[in-house]
């Protein structure tokens, strides 16, 4: 089942298109660029779809939306009693994930205490458990995504930079509506067609 959709025909989409098919199958991690409202779940999603991976599971994850002191509980699980409110075991994002795809969507919003251990998750394809000592492996392909510039965050300390470059492997700069000007008559059409159908009204029709 085809779970994105991406309207558009301008080259600036169309190479960033042809990119994430063409490494879709390889084991790189990849880093999606651009400003909000571009599309790059859409292309995480069919960077999922088009791989080895596509049987399992696609997991995205806003880590922005996460309250900090529960970030690595949700990414990485804990067991019952590792801290106050644990009152059963739960597996976290990673593993919910296994055999597929986790999508780290403003993964720029991590602390830098959670983004050690996403280094660790990387380098080694091993976490463990809040509250817990034992490694578990992980079988999954990381997608990150970000509207920052993280070459400027590692600069300002915010963002590591060993992580940076883990994560960098395959950059993938998603153009701006600015940048596609010729899509957007697609755009509107795609979206008329969408919220009228949702909405169960007479399809508008624009001059």
């Amino acid at each position: 089942l085809q779970r994105y959709t991406i309207v558009g025909e301008s080259e600036p989409i169309r190479k960033c298109i042809v990119l994430a098919e063409k490494v879709a199958d390889s084991k790189a991690t990849i880093l999606l660029n651009g400003e909000s409202g571009t599309g790059k779940e859409q292309v995480a999603h069919l960077i999922h779809e088009q791989s080895y991976r596509n049987i399992a599971p696609f997991v995205a994850v806003n880590c922005a939306a996460i309250p900090e002191n529960l970030v690595e509980s949700e990414l990485f699980g804990h067991v019952k009693g590792a801290f106050t409110g644990a009152i059963k075991d739960h597996v976290g994002f990673v593993a919910e994930a296994n055999g597929g795809t986790l999508l780290l969507d403003e993964v720029g919003e991590l602390p830098l205490a959670l983004q050690a251990k996403l280094l660790r998750l990387i380098e080694n394809k091993t976490y463990t458990h809040v509250g817990s000592t034992k490694v578990h492996n992980a079988n999954i392909r990381i997608i990150a995504a970000t509207n920052q510039d993280l070459s400027e965050a590692v600069k300002a300390g915010t963002f590591r930079e060993d992580l940076f470059y883990r994560l960098n492997v395959v950059p993938i700069q998603l153009p701006a509506l600015s940048e596609r000007t010729g899509d957007v008559p697609g755009l509107i059409s795609h979206y008329l067609a969408l919220f009228s159908k949702q909405y169960q009204v007479a399809l508008p029709k624009l001059d």
